[in-house]
């Protein structure tokens, strides 16, 4: 199977799944939610019926949200300007690739949220790779199976990510960084060099995530029970396919960038109350579910390309688990 074809079987199977697709965003709209009630909370005390609140409500006031936010803590702390249409994109990005502390219920939030994709995994990837209907018991079963195993894993990624972060991102952008640009008078030049290490820092950031991707893929594949163990052969997957795996990384990156660009184009600027509100709001789930898909298509792709290169079109080495005799429930019943 070629990258092509797998990146498009990947499509297919995601497209198949639809309840897949809802189920995330439904289970992101939950994670959200709790934190928009609470900054909702935070600007109707700081607003009440004053006239700055009409004068929010039928549009952007700069100084006023200046005015709370230096006020604000916790979640308020982001309510700036940067959040507004494909801002909040552009702010996130900057966050991540420069490293940026962000709030502690913001921690918080994304700790829930990780913890919940590493919960569905199992079953998203269990359904893709058998690609046909598993039923609610067998991807929760799936999931449950999968959770402690991924949870072994996941402490692996959270040693490599930490090094990243930790010490090779510092290394890269506070020491190496000011001594290359320190004879450049030239700011175009002194851009062009940090952009490099941007693309450095990403591309060992990418090859980590595809190597964990496949150790993922190929522990549900093969119901390996070994996080060790899948880790190893998703290594090993990836270089005896080196050409396959990276095209196929990078034709689902591009599909990612393509969402952003779409986005881009289509994010509204700041509104008023009202209709335009409400399209505003529409826009940005439409991207948020687009966000979802191409990360469901990922897995889907890859998986498509591993039971492409070494086994066969839905193949899944461990039996399809059906409530009551998944592991889950003879746990509940004891």
């Amino acid at each position: 199977m070629t990258p092509v074809q797998a990146w498009r079987d990947g499509l297919r199977r995601v497209a198949a799944a639809p309840s897949i697709i809802v189920g995330v965003w439904v289970m992101t709209s939950l994670i959200s939610l709790p934190l928009a009630l609470s900054l909702r909370g935070d600007l109707a005390r700081h607003l009440g019926s004053s006239l700055a609140a009409d004068a929010a409500a039928s549009g952007v006031n700069y100084e006023w949200m200046q005015e709370f936010t230096d006020q604000a803590s916790g979640i308020g702390l982001t309510f700036r300007p940067t959040i507004l249409g494909f801002g909040a994109v552009l702010d996130n990005l900057s966050a991540f690739v420069d490293n940026t502390a962000r709030p502690v219920l913001i921690v918080g939030a994304a700790a829930a949220y990780m913890a919940f994709w590493l919960f569905a995994a199992g079953g998203i990837i269990d359904r893709y790779a058998r690609d046909r209907v598993t039923g609610v018991h067998g991807f929760f079963s799936a999931s449950g199976v999968f959770f402690f195993r991924f949870l072994r894993l996941a402490i692996v990624m959270f040693v490599v990510y930490g090094l990243l972060f930790g010490y090779v991102h510092p290394w890269l952008f506070d020491r190496l960084y000011p001594r290359l640009v320190r004879s450049v008078d030239v700011e175009r030049v002194a851009f062009s060099i940090r952009a490099g290490l941007y693309l450095a820092f990403g591309l060992v950031l990418g090859g980590c995530n595809l190597i964990f991707d496949y150790a993922k893929v190929r522990a549900v594949v093969e119901d390996r029970r070994s996080a060790l163990g899948a880790l190893v052969s998703g290594v090993r997957f990836v270089r005896r396919n080196p050409g396959a795996t990276i095209t196929l990384y990078a034709l689902d990156v591009a599909l990612f960038a393509a969402t952003l660009a779409a986005y881009a184009v289509a994010a509204p600027g700041a509104g008023g109350a009202g209709w335009s509100m409400w399209i505003g709001f529409g826009i940005a789930q439409l991207y948020i579910l687009a966000r979802l898909c191409v990360k469901l298509i990922f897995w889907a792709s890859e998986t498509a390309l591993f039971q492409g290169r070494l086994a066969h079109a839905g193949y899944v080495a461990a039996p399809q688990l059906a409530w009551p005799d998944s592991p889950t429930a003879e746990a509940l019943q004891r």
